[in-house]
């Protein structure tokens, strides 16, 4: 009678997987190597600078590794919060990042760097107002394709609704002025509306509009116009205009297929400027050649398709806030990267957007780690919904 009682205990006292597993040791990994890696590359970049502005020469790097650490806490904390509770919270975060974009604008809380209003200073700190809001509107786009899913898949109106949203955002970017955060915004949130299931047709007609639109400002603003210029010409004002591309250009051509070596750039002698923060990847591509920009293009690579492939685990799990709000962190991280890499290489015209990860940028840095903690709760939440270890009424906790 003992062993029958004693063998009964064991059997339910087998342990259930350990909760750890059900976050993603792939997207982890790869996004703590991408951080090491943007940790060596700003100190390599940045110790010139630092010394000829009178600073420690390790100055950027300890506010980098400051942000890395604070962005670590920041993953962790999400990763361990209930999507329900961003869901919840969407509109509220929405109009919270429409309140911080319009706070920006006004003298004496804005604080202008560069000719651009886009930081708000809290004492010794500063924050960056379009980096939490692109991240507060996809949350939003997720919830609202989950409350009107049918709604945007077979009416105008439903389509319409999110896209006025994008539009707001993006005029409240451009105002400041912040063209590349505009772009890779709405590019994202029209993305997110086609992994919805809008209709090919009406997509492609609004996506077309948009890129008009978009078009059309470059062409208004006499220096976006410029930048279209040198773009398609860099070297026909190599020493003004065209000044950064073409240093950025020579960058890669002295690395050729293995680099100069690490630390050993020329270009970020003051030939390139913002070389720490916009050109970041011009000095890879110095320093460690062909075949390590290649690497790096290739941990991006695996990065979005871990992404958008545990964007298809939370989908087939039928979580839906959990896989529209994976595939729009994919959309908008992606973008951003794809944007920087065309613009350091002479692919795309000059735009003044970080490279998740590796360029100085504390307050980028900050929201891509928010961003993944995001994807890992929603990765943790449908392979809870999967599993058969646990009873059916622990699934949903």
């Amino acid at each position: 009678m003992e062993l029958g009682l004693q063998s009964q205990a064991v059997i339910p006292s087998a342990a259930p997987p350990s909760q750890l597993l059900r976050y993603d040791a792939w997207l982890i990994g790869v996004s703590l190597t991408l951080l090491c890696l943007g940790l060596i590359m700003v100190v390599s970049a940045s110790v010139s600078i630092a010394e000829r502005r009178e600073l420690s020469p390790l100055y950027y790097f300890w506010r980098q590794l400051a942000a890395a650490g604070l962005g670590v806490v920041v993953a962790a904390t999400i990763a361990c919060i209930p999507l329900r509770t961003f869901q919840s919270l969407s509109t509220a975060m929405l109009f919270a990042a429409i309140v911080l974009l319009v706070a920006v604008l006004l003298p004496g809380l804005g604080h202008e760097v560069n000719g651009s209003m886009r930081w708000v200073k809290f004492g010794p700190l500063s924050l960056q107002a379009s980096e939490p809001a692109k991240l507060a509107v996809v949350v939003y786009l997720a919830s609202y394709l989950v409350r009107h899913n049918s709604q945007v898949r077979s009416d105008f109106i439903g389509f319409i609704k999110p896209v006025g949203v994008l539009t707001v955002i993006s005029a409240l970017f451009l105002l400041e002025p912040d063209f590349g955060a505009a772009v890779v915004l709405f590019a994202t949130g029209l993305g997110m509306l086609f992994l919805a299931g809008v209709p090919l047709l009406r997509f492609s007609s609004w996506a077309l509009v948009a890129l008009g639109m978009l078009a059309a400002l470059s062409m208004l603003a006499p220096y976006r116009l410029q930048r279209l210029m040198t773009f398609i010409d860099p070297w026909s004002d190599p020493y003004n205009s065209g000044f950064q591309l073409t240093q950025a250009l020579i960058a890669f051509g002295r690395g050729e297929w293995l680099g100069v070596g690490l630390g050993n750039s020329v270009q970020k002698l003051f030939y390139l400027p913002e070389v720490h923060t916009d050109f970041v990847f011009a000095v890879i591509g110095e320093e460690v050649g062909m075949l390590g920009t290649i690497g790096v293009i290739a941990l991006f690579l695996f990065l979005f398709w871990r992404i958008f492939y545990l964007g298809g685990i939370a989908e087939r799990a039928n979580k839906l806030f959990a896989a529209y709000l994976t595939y729009g962190i994919g959309l908008l991280l992606g973008i951003q990267a794809f944007v920087n890499i065309g613009v350091n290489m002479g692919l795309l015209p000059t735009k003044g957007l970080p490279l998740p990860f590796l360029s100085y940028a504390s307050n980028n840095l900050v929201v891509v780690c928010a961003a993944l903690g995001l994807v890992l709760r929603a990765t943790y939440e449908a392979r809870l919904q999967g599993s058969p270890s646990l009873p059916e009424g622990q699934r949903h906790g």
